[in-house]
């Protein structure tokens, strides 16, 4: 059975389009149940952060098949994706899999916030009984490995989250934050952790 990755991410759409194809909390369980009907798919896993969107499967299915599915389940047209998204399949997908969950494939090297994503996507996943053996052995053996990454290697040294990146960038042009304007656009994980560390700059 062969394991497939399809996705888009920050290095090859833009905020908007990652938007337009991100999983709120409230669709996951549904998307979840909805991409484990698609013929040939045995197992599943939606990865979905405001960096990207991934699909992770076992089984014989097409990368048309997923990208179709994923186009369709947010109302986008059929080549919305077309010269946007990336398609992993086999020791690819595994490799590509590892690279993210050990910060790798993050907008800033080593980001720490991935791994903890990755489990909530694989536990929301579990819950929908849609793991099954297989990538339950692959997941288990990622977090294994992003753990040995992040402790083994420089990866994990001084590594900092957007949130942070962005904040210490603001820190640098305007030099003291305790007297400036901030206004924070979206709602999301990432704005929420940029907000607690304006507030620890005195923002």
């Amino acid at each position: 059975m062969t394991i497939s990755a399809l996705g888009i991410n920050h290095k090859t759409a833009s905020v908007d389009l990652r938007e337009q194809v991100a999983f709120s909390a409230e669709q996951l369980d549904t998307a979840l149940q909805a991409v484990r009907n698609l013929q040939g798919v045995e197992e599943a896993v939606i990865v979905s952060t405001c960096n990207r969107t991934e699909l992770y499967c076992r089984g014989e299915v097409s990368g048309d098949l997923l990208l179709g599915w994923l186009t369709g389940f947010h109302s986008l047209s059929p080549d919305a994706l077309e010269n946007h998204h990336y398609l992993f399949q086999g020791e690819q997908a595994i490799t590509h899999l590892m690279s993210v969950a050990s910060g790798l494939d993050s907008l800033v090297l080593g980001e720490p916030q991935i791994l903890g994503q990755v489990k909530q996507a694989y536990q929301a996943a579990k819950r929908q009984a849609s793991v099954g053996g297989i990538l339950e052995r692959l997941f288990q053996q990622t977090f294994r490995v992003a753990k040995t990454v992040r402790n083994e290697t420089a990866v994990g040294q001084n590594a900092v989250s957007v949130a942070y990146a962005a904040v210490s960038m603001a820190r640098h042009i305007f030099a003291n934050l305790q007297n400036s304007k901030v206004l924070l656009i979206g709602a999301g994980d990432t704005s929420e952790l940029v907000a607690q560390h304006l507030k620890q700059q005195g923002v």
